[in-house]
């Protein structure tokens, strides 16, 4: 194992640690969990020549301050986060050297979310149920993060450093995701109120579910009528009974009772994780 660690000086909100999920469990009652944003968290890998479903920190806001003890490579992707090392400046999606004793702090990112912070290796966790994942609803894998933890890295590496900086990502454009229709949205007078109208994101959105509000209500045919538990994945768009739509996310239930309207294709998806409260939303059927 990596002798080298991060020590969290400073976490001022959530931090979590991620990997790829624990997939194929769903039968069992296990959601798959794993990094909301799924191309953020597989390139922070990729630059630092990890193997697939390594260990990264998903930084909610920043406000996280980290110390080397060993040297470390590390790399942010995701919500463009402001990056100091010992106070000087850094981009994100660069792969940087921390020699010991040297700090990274993560600042506010300018839009978007979630930031990764990735470490060449992984960090070494303890797996629960094959993975290392926080499932924020079902309370497993390791707790989140808090200042005083020490972050050992592992030796999940598969090859060398390729890539020294890619550009940062932003998450600043108008938001549109494509939606397959189904299976209930024939349960809805006016299906199409998904698509006509712009929705807000609001603020008790998390990674269970994207709550969303300010449009007229969508309603049902028979509000009387109940359904069933059924299946659900990420991404399906439930519609309890006021009317406003919930996206699913990485944390959410496998069940449930709430007709799904629709779901946001799955390469749409991650854009769901850097949505911030009071940011606005449309949908467009991708099949009709």
């Amino acid at each position: 194992m990596n002798a080298s660690a991060l020590l969290v000086r400073e976490c001022a909100g959530q931090v979590l640690v991620q990997d790829a999920g624990r997939a194929g469990l769903a039968a069992l009652g296990v959601g798959s969990s794993g990094a909301a944003d799924r191309a953020s968290y597989r390139l922070a890998n990729r630059l630092l020549g990890n193997a697939d479903g390594a260990a990264v920190l998903e930084v909610v806001l920043g406000g996280l301050e980290v110390e080397a003890r060993g040297v470390c490579w590390v790399c942010v992707t995701g919500a463009p986060t402001p990056l100091w090392v010992d106070g000087r400046a850094e981009p994100t999606g660069a792969v940087l050297a921390l020699r010991p004793g040297q700090r990274l702090r993560l600042g506010i990112p300018a839009n978007g979310v979630r930031s990764y912070l990735g470490v060449r290796g992984g960090f070494a966790v303890t797996p629960v149920l094959g993975s290392a994942a926080r499932d924020t609803l079902a309370e497993l894998g390791p707790p989140p993060v808090q200042a005083a933890d020490v972050l050992v890295l592992a030796d999940r590496v598969e090859g060398p450093l390729l890539v020294e900086a890619v550009p940062p990502t932003t998450f600043a454009d108008p938001v549109v995701l494509g939606v397959v229709p189904g299976p209930r949205d024939d349960w809805f007078t006016d299906p199409d109120v998904l698509v006509r109208e712009t929705w807000s994101v609001e603020s008790h959105s998390d990674r269970v579910g994207i709550r969303l509000s300010g449009a007229p209500p969508l309603e049902r045919r028979a509000p009387e009528v109940q359904l069933s538990s059924e299946a659900t994945l990420r991404g399906a768009i439930q519609v309890p009974p006021r009317g406003h739509p919930v996206v699913l996310g990485a944390d959410h239930p496998v069940t449930g009772g709430y007709p799904v309207i629709g779901v946001v294709v799955d390469r749409d998806t991650d854009r769901l994780a850097q949505l911030r409260p009071g940011e606005t939303v449309r949908f467009s059927w991708v099949q009709r």
